[in-house]
């Protein structure tokens, strides 16, 4: 009877002292089958998977996908210079022809003729053609409805010329401004100068000219 009570007795010490090393035994141990006191321990290892964090380059993806949507956010338009047109000035045109009319009351036909017809031109431009001022360049247009003017009968190409292609720019005379002379080099690499009448408001002209094309850099035309 001592002996029957003993086994039970025995067996629980056994069991406990399998238990307290069952997590340091490898996994074969935990799954024997010939132990009728161990049952299978619980596959932790196999749980790990589900329990884990995601791999650290998911967390890059989302910080870089971040970064450029507030990038894209902080985007500042580009600012845009209204466009300028100089008021028309027909001073020019009316001295010339009234220096044509007081020519041909003295009976110098000669002379007055010339200047009769350039007076009478210059009035013609006056009405129809503009300088138009946008935000990249100086174009000639003409008309109420600013028409293209076509292409330069002098020098050819289009009568549209970018700020970035001026070399120089000079206005003849700043108390009465009589002509304007800039030199590009958008029509040939080399340059190529310009002159125009100064059938506009010269100091609109002067003020336009200076903010969008900067300060004229000498006193003449030079090539």
């Amino acid at each position: 009877m001592a002996m029957a009570l003993a086994l039970p007795l025995a067996g629980s010490s056994s069991l406990r002292s399998c238990g307290s090393r069952a997590a340091a035994l490898p996994p074969a141990c935990n799954r024997s089958p010939s132990s009728t006191f161990f049952s299978p321990l619980p596959r932790y290892h196999t749980l790990l998977p589900a329990l884990a964090l995601p791999p650290l380059h998911h967390h890059r993806k989302c910080n870089v996908t971040t970064t450029a949507l507030f990038g894209k956010s902080k985007a500042t338009p580009k600012t845009t210079r209204a466009t300028v047109i100089p008021d028309p000035d027909y001073r020019i045109p009316i001295i010339l022809l009234g220096t044509a009319g007081a020519l041909l009351y003295q009976d110098n036909l000669l002379p007055a003729a010339p200047i009769g017809l350039l007076g009478l031109l210059l009035l013609v431009q006056t009405t129809r053609v503009r300088f138009v001022f946008d935000d990249e360049g100086l174009e000639v247009k003409v008309g109420k409805e600013l028409d293209e003017s076509g292409e330069n009968v002098f020098v050819g190409g289009k009568n549209r010329w970018s700020y970035s292609s001026f070399v120089n720019w000079e206005l003849w005379w700043p108390i009465f401004p009589v002509l304007v002379y800039f030199k590009e080099t958008q029509t040939k690499p080399e340059g190529q100068i310009h002159f125009f009448p100064v059938i506009f408001n010269g100091n609109q002209l002067y003020d336009v000219m200076v903010e969008r094309a900067g300060p004229s850099k000498t006193s003449g035309p030079k090539e």
